[in-house]
This record gives structure tokens, sequence and C-alpha cells, in this order.
């Protein structure tokens, strides 16, 4: 294999395992380093996402939450700010997990199907394992 076709087959496998998902409001990137970042649609500035270690440990959080949520309750695990009501937006619009908007005012989702029901713990619910807020 020429260097040439080396260096296309890297940046090839680079693509493949980078995935950027976009949703109505947020988006979700699978990135190269198993990290999954969620941040607002078209926003492009660290305060508007946060990276997490896994998209496994972003689906614990989310199974931690109560049946029905809102930022607060995600603002229980360590994440400020406008960021709460980013991830209650990515887990309404992202296939999934299993909820949907309830109220707008304040924000609040609510899950359905399989999801819901599901022990809540909080005191698990602080070790998240967010990687940074960029």
């Amino acid at each position: 294999m020429s260097r040439d076709e080396a260096a296309q087959l890297q940046d090839a496998v680079g693509d493949a395992l980078t995935q950027r998902r976009e949703f109505f409001r947020t988006a979700g990137v699978h990135r190269e380093d198993g990290t999954y970042e969620v941040s607002r649609r078209g926003a492009d500035s660290a305060g508007n996402s946060k990276v997490f270690e896994s998209f496994e440990v972003l689906r614990r959080l989310y199974d931690r939450l109560p049946d029905e949520f809102s930022a607060d309750d995600v603002g229980r695990t360590g994440i400020t700010g406008s960021r709460r009501h980013m991830l209650v937006r990515h887990f309404a619009e992202h296939p999934a997990f299993d909820c949907g908007i309830a109220r707008r005012n304040p924000l609040t989702a609510e899950k359905t199907g399989d999801d819901a029901g599901e022990p809540s713990d909080e005191a698990d619910a602080k070790e998240v394992g967010v990687v940074s807020a960029d």
C-alpha cells in the first residue's frame, strides 16, 4: 500500500469513527476517542456543549432521571447553566431515549415506554463522568 493510499484509508477510518447527528435543536457527536458530545445545533462555543466519557455515560444519566424530569433534575447531577435545558431537549429528540417534551414552561420531559418506571438513584447520578464543558 502506498503512503497516499494509507493516508486516505486513515482519513476514511477517522470519518467512520466520528459521527455527527443533528436534530431539531440539538446535535450529538460520537468522537474518535469514544467520547460523546451534546451541543446546541449550529452553536460553536463551549458554553453550548457538554462532553461525556461515552454515550453509555449519557445513557446512565438518563436512566437515573425520574419518569418526569426537568432541567433542575439534570442539574442535580452537577451539570449547570443552559446545558441542563440542552440535555432535556437532547433526550427528547434523540431516538435512543424514549421520552418527549411534556411541558415547555418549565421545560419538562416525560419518559414513555420501556424507559418509564425504572428506578431513579440520585446518589449515583452525581457520578456522571463528564469529560469537559467543550
